[in-house]
């Protein structure tokens, strides 16, 4: 089977910076605007070569929000930056009328998502905003699983008209995926090739769900593996695909399973191809204070959790 390398563990968070960093150089329309959080978002280079670019809002949420749609009427690209918690939920009114219900092109990009926020506790991390995002109409959801792949998204978007909800992380995780990859909105990327169990993964359980598939395929069981990150528009094709050769399907996700990537399958699976799938994702539940690995192994969103999940799922074909 196909193995991948961590080639050292990073956060997400800085490869959105990077990213933003190199779109500064390149594209004089982007424009960001932070909400108090300059040093968690890794927006320091970019205030710092750019001034003229940079809005510091303040903690104005909402406000954050209305400036960026308003920029986009001149032809900036607006990158708004916070945790995800406020860049969602405490702002769901403003996304809505001022930037989706007009089709604003506004970038959206929330740091510190899910409960791998840590020690902050459940006030500060969110496990709902793939749900209140994928809603909306014409707005786009992307969830990214490393370092490179969050630079990576984060270059595309700029080229994207419309609406973006870029969400990462704050954790260093592995970073696995190719440094010079080609970022492709709403094209799933299949990581392994496997005939007994489909693991559809997002986010922070991406590798995990690697660590899965070769645990599986040391008891004999072989895991196709595919990258979801972008949520919306998700790839139907590619899951079909799979699902069609295995025949059973485990969802993976850092995020409520009302309203997530599983239920997004679901309907995938339900109007075409219906057949046993499992949910690796947190049950209806707000999260805690603790260390991201503590919280990660009680909520069940480890690679532990997805190979119970996959025989669990094989067994109800």
């Amino acid at each position: 089977m196909k193995t991948y390398e961590n080639t050292g563990n990073k956060d997400t968070r800085s490869g959105f910076g990077a990213g933003l960093t190199e779109l500064g150089q390149t594209n004089e329309n982007v424009v960001a605007l932070c909400a108090d959080l300059i040093g968690s978002l890794k927006m320091d280079a970019f205030k710092a070569n750019h001034p003229e670019r940079f809005y510091q809002v303040g903690i104005a949420e909402a406000n954050m929000i209305g400036i960026a749609a308003g920029l986009t009427i001149g032809g900036k690209i607006p990158f708004t930056g916070t945790f995800a918690n406020f860049s969602t939920g405490r702002v769901y009114d403003q996304i809505r009328q001022s930037v989706a219900y007009s089709g604003k092109n506004v970038k959206i990009c929330a740091s510190h998502a899910g409960i791998t926020l840590g020690e902050d506790g459940a006030t500060h991390q969110i496990l709902e905003d793939i749900g209140l995002m994928k809603m909306l109409p014409g707005m786009t959801v992307i969830n990214t699983c490393d370092y490179n792949q969050t630079k990576a998204a984060t270059l595309a978007i700029a080229e994207h008209n419309g609406p973006v909800y870029l969400r990462f992380g704050r954790p260093k995780v592995a970073n696995f995926t190719s440094e010079n990859q080609k970022f492709e909105i709403g094209k799933a990327i299949k990581l392994t090739e496997g005939s007994d169990i489909t693991i559809v993964a997002t986010g922070h359980l991406v590798w995990e769900a690697l660590e899965a598939s070769k645990a599986l395929h040391q008891e004999g069981i072989s895991a196709e593996v595919i990258n979801i990150h972008t949520i919306k528009p998700l790839d139907d094709k590619a899951i079909l695909e799979s699902v069609s050769k295995t025949g059973c399907v485990v969802t993976a996700e850092e995020h409520n399973y009302l309203g997530g990537l599983g239920e997004s399958v679901s309907r995938v699976l339900v109007k075409n191809n219906p057949l046993p799938q499992e949910f690796v994702a947190t049950n209806d539940t707000f999260g805690e204070s603790g260390t991201p690995t503590q919280l990660m192994d009680k909520y069940g969103l480890n690679s532990k959790a997805i190979v119970k999940a996959a025989k669990k799922a094989i067994k109800r074909k």
